[in-house]
């Protein structure tokens, strides 16, 4: 088998995704993918959600992890999944598949905080740095607001599509709302079976 996994973080917008993703990396030798790597270049050009970003953003993602899996590159990859789209489910197995095709591990870790904790995340200096589109925080609140209509955690009393994708996978829920992303990152690895690498970079607590 070759070298190589895939670590797929989900859960609700402004949950932690893409800080827990760096110090997953700052604590191993994965390397982080964060959704908003293929967002932002694209909103300046086309605007979120026309047909040409829609497009691109899906394109641009496989490509990343087609290299990144041809590479034998560990990668944590965040993104917000919609668990009742039938469409997510399909763009999440096109994702998955350059690794699983080549035998590669996959892994799925979704975290899950109230609304209370991911307003209040969601003004963090890091999410607004790494995502500029974010930096309107009154839409951005508004934004976060606006998606707890829609089911962005999987429940097993509720099934969804997104159920058929995990179920061959080894799937972790994790409350992260009294979490910092250190102790975030520590609980992954140890559910990974992965010591903490003592020569990584520090992370944040």
């Amino acid at each position: 088998m070759d070298a190589g996994e895939l670590l797929l973080l989900i859960g609700p917008p402004a949950v932690g995704k893409m800080t827990v993703g760096r110090a997953v990396c700052a604590r191993s030798d994965f390397r982080l993918f964060h959704n908003h790597h293929t967002i932002e270049p694209l909103l300046e050009i086309f605007g979120h959600g026309t047909p040409p970003f829609l497009v691109l953003n899906s394109e641009f993602r496989r490509r990343v992890i087609e290299e990144a899996a041809a590479s034998g590159t560990r990668l944590v990859f965040t993104f917000v999944w919609e668990v009742e789209e039938e469409e997510d489910a399909a763009e999440v197995r096109r994702l998955m598949a350059p690794y699983l095709e080549r035998g590669l591990p996959v892994s799925v870790v979704e975290l899950a905080a109230d609304l209370e904790t991911r307003l209040g995340r969601n003004a963090g200096t890091d999410r607004i740095a790494a995502k500029p589109s974010k930096s309107d925080l009154a839409w951005s609140d508004a934004h976060v607001r606006e998606l707890e209509a829609q089911r962005m955690v999987t429940d097993p009393d509720h099934p969804s599509p997104a159920d058929d994708v995990l179920r061959d996978l080894p799937h972790l829920r994790l409350d992260n709302r009294a979490l910092s992303p250190g102790q975030a990152a520590e609980r992954i690895l140890a559910w990974l079976g992965e010591a903490t690498d003592s020569h990584a970079a520090p992370g944040p607590p």
